[in-house]
């Protein structure tokens, strides 16, 4: 079992910052502003031979439990219940705070190990807000840089000083035969066939997104059933995308809760411009993207503005009408949601579309049902025969227009990936082919194979002309013989013989 270390503090100690540096990657949102951190975020951590799970954690305030201070607070301390130890960083250069003190007595009550970090150690000062550091009996600080990498081997040593050599160092022999057992041989798949079969039981990546206040963090505690995320009625909560792991009939799902994405206009701090890049990056490296929209108040111009974005970067979408609870006369309201889906979405026909309530988790067993039906469309492969049969008959039903007179052909097609489908034809004149074209031909490729509610992509290539000249290729030898290169008595070449 890994061991798992929570980074507490009071806040603008650093904490996400040496939760960076032990990752090895910028995966938290750094500022020199108080109380950037808010959710709790697990990451794996790296410290030159030794491996383990860190949580990074808001900075401790004292507040009311009602109160957004309180609410963090609340999660910090959850945080700490869930590790197996913690490291408490201080601020070096500051020395010891009132709030130090509480968060001191709040670890000795919990009785785990702890590892006292002494921060921002190579400031000028530092070394009597170090000597101040022992006042918490916490054991000897430990000196590090997390902006300059300083002191990482010391932390390192005082990590296995304090939960021991066996627990920082595991047998690793059962996870290698575990890991050997479980290797997948593929088998080969013959080019003609459609791509191997849909696996059910294959890890998901799903985001939420949405604009703030959509309820985001709260429909991912109702999946979870925990208040895993911070919630409230205030808008903006979130702002580091929070990745937490869930299990939906036996898969595993890794559910991305996202900073709610306001118009480009309106964000102007430097810390949502990093919130919005985050959220963007979660999009991007997600599956399936969940668009939370507010029943009362859907459809604004940044709710549309996302659902394209997620088109674009090619995800496969599900749009969630959250608060329906909220909702009184639910059947008038359904059919006007639909009809504007329908109309204000033209570029995703098909886009899947549930009812939910993250209060009350009405809606939510639908929305995963939906969410697996467009990951498996989202995968969908189709045969190169099928392919080019479907060409001829949609070429013979409605063929390509004429453009300057001259006739458009389209020869052949296959598809090239998938995740999103993505197709290729070739044809004569492909920069001539009409937008109106391609729209049809995507229009006919979803209501013949079934292909609703993802993007798909249509690329044209040109046949290459057999009688054009290719660089690099052999020219064709010539048949008339070549000029002689010997040479006379003269030092000229030599001419031809006369008979």
């Amino acid at each position: 079992m890994s061991l798992t270390l929570a980074i507490v503090g009071r806040p603008n100690v650093g904490k996400s910052t040496l939760f960076n540096r032990l990752a090895g990657r910028k995966l938290a949102l750094v500022d020199d502003t108080p109380g950037v951190t808010r959710d709790r975020r697990p990451g794996d951590a790296r410290l030159v031979d030794l491996r383990f799970t860190m949580i990074d954690t808001a900075g401790l305030e004292v507040s009311g439990p009602d109160t957004l201070e309180g609410r963090m607070r609340a999660q910090t301390e959850a945080a700490i219940d869930e590790a197996d130890g913690a490291m408490f960083l201080i601020d070096a250069k500051a020395g010891l705070t009132p709030a130090d003190e509480l968060l001191a007595d709040i670890l000795r009550k919990r009785g785990k190990p702890v590892v006292l970090v002494a921060n921002k150690a190579e400031a000028k000062g530092a070394e009597s807000g170090m000597l101040d550091a022992w006042r918490l009996g916490l054991g000897e600080p430990c000196p590090v840089s997390a902006e300059h990498g300083g002191g990482m081997l010391d932390l390192r040593d005082a990590i296995v000083e304090a939960f021991g050599e066996e627990r920082c160092f595991p047998s690793k022999d059962s996870a290698f035969a575990d890991a050997v057992t479980n290797i997948d041989i593929p088998t080969p798949v013959d080019e003609d066939d459609e791509g191997p079969e849909y696996d059910e039981t294959k890890p998901l990546r799903v985001a939420i997104v949405g604009r703030p206040n959509a309820g985001k963090s709260t429909l991912i505690n109702q999946f979870l059933g925990q208040d895993r995320l911070l919630t409230g009625p205030e808008a903006g909560i979130t702002r580091d995308s929070i990745a937490v792991d869930f299990e939906w009939k036996g898969r595993k799902i890794k559910l991305f809760d996202t900073a709610g994405l306001r118009r480009k206009a309106r964000v102007q701090e430097k810390l949502e411009k990093l919130s919005v890049a985050d959220a963007l990056r979660a999009i991007r490296f997600a599956e399936v993207v969940v668009i939370v929209f507010d029943s009362t108040i859907p459809f604004e111009k940044q709710d549309l503005q996302i659902a394209d974005l997620v088109v674009r970067e090619g995800r496969a979408p599900v749009i969630a009408f959250n608060k329906w609870d909220l909702i009184d006369n639910r059947q008038e309201k359904l059919a006007e949601l639909r009809e504007m889906t329908d109309r204000l979405l033209p570029q995703i026909r098909g886009i899947r579309a549930v009812t939910v309530a993250g209060q009350t988790g009405e809606g939510l067993e639908r929305l995963m049902e939906n969410i697996a039906l467009v990951h498996r469309v989202w995968n969908k492969r189709i045969s190169t025969a099928k392919l080019n049969r479907w060409l001829d008959h949609t070429q013979g039903h409605h063929p390509p227009p004429a453009v300057s007179g001259r006739r458009l052909k389209l020869k052949y097609m296959t598809q090239i990936k998938a995740r999103p489908p993505g197709f290729m034809i070739s044809c004569t004149r492909p920069e001539a082919v009409p937008e109106s074209y391609t729209r049809y031909l995507i229009n006919s490729l979803r209501a013949d194979f079934e292909i609703p509610g993802v993007p798909l992509r249509v690329v044209y290539r040109s046949g290459d002309n057999p009688f054009a000249p290719k660089d690099g290729k052999a020219k064709r030898p010539s048949l008339m013989p070549k000029k002689s290169t010997l040479k006379g008595k003269s030092g000229k070449p030599a001419g031809k013989r006369r008979g």
